[in-house]
């Protein structure tokens, strides 16, 4: 997604379009990339039959991305006719106002940059791994693709309305860092976790994070970390939950938000309700 980095952008801006576009330039990946993704890839397939939600694992089997890096034209011939939404390459983080934009327009941006072989086990900024084997599958679930769209259209409103930082909370703890509650248990379905081999267990398994009955306005209140596994976790029944979670017009919220207090990643209120595993 969009973001913010005290480090100089990974990716080639050299060459880019108005809207932050470039070409995937399949040619340009090495033997060796091709690689490293195939081993990223049997890593993380490993891990999600047990901790995924179903939604994702389903994708992820009938697609087979393990073959090598995708190619973005091959997968959106499936996707478009699936949830009309298509793939856009992009040299690495975007402004949040082209990042928005794409959402709203049902294009899900993804970097065409692979990380390096010292970077196997973390990454600062998101590559085309994380964009791609955490994100993608779940835009072939309809409800969840539409959930992103509310989502885009919302933050090019937001970005007027000093309303940012709330919309980046939301962001953070349902599309990267989102639990869903399924009838095998909690399972993940934020792409943070899912291209990740030590939260994906870490986030289902270990009792020290908080996991936390979603509500909107408590996750938009809600600071969170970007150098450590999540201290809380916000737990959705279903996607349908999501979507109708932003329907409304957030403006009120917004006003309500401006007179709560932020809360540390950590914060457990009187008034949440805390999901078991």
């Amino acid at each position: 997604m969009a973001g913010q980095t005290n480090h100089a952008l990974r990716g080639d801006y050299t060459n880019i379009r108005p809207d932050y576009t470039v070409d995937q330039d399949y040619r340009r990946y090495t033997a060796a990339e091709q690689d490293l993704w195939k081993r990223l890839y049997a890593r993380q397939s490993v891990l999600v039959p047990q901790f995924a939600c179903d939604e994702f694992i389903d994708v992820l089997n009938s697609l087979d991305f393990g073959l090598g890096i995708p190619h973005f034209d091959a997968i959106n011939a499936k996707l478009f006719p699936a949830t009309r939404w298509t793939l856009v390459a992009v040299p690495g983080l975007l402004p949040d106002d082209v990042f928005f934009t794409h959402l709203a327009n049902r294009q899900f941006p993804v970097s065409v940059w692979l990380r390096k072989p010292e970077e196997f086990e973390y990454i600062v900024e998101p590559d085309i791994f994380h964009d791609f084997f955490g994100h993608v599958p779940l835009l072939f679930d309809p409800t969840f693709a539409d959930y992103l769209e509310a989502y885009g259209e919302g933050g090019v409103k937001a970005k007027g309305l000093n309303a940012l930082d709330y919309l980046a909370r939301l962001y953070w703890y349902t599309v990267e860092f989102g639990l869903i509650n399924t009838p095998k248990g909690l399972r993940a379905y934020g792409a943070g976790i899912l291209s990740s081999a030590g939260e994906l267990p870490y986030c289902i398994q270990s009792a020290k994070p908080n996991r936390i009955r979603f509500d909107l306005l408590r996750v938009m209140q809600s600071n969170y970390k970007i150098d450590t596994f999540q201290e809380s976790y916000f737990v959705v029944e279903n996607f349908r939950e999501l979507f109708d979670a932003t329907s409304p017009d957030f403006t009120p919220y917004y006003q309500e938000l401006h007179r709560r207090p932020n809360l540390a990643a950590a914060t457990v209120l009187d008034t949440d309700q805390l999901i078991k595993g």
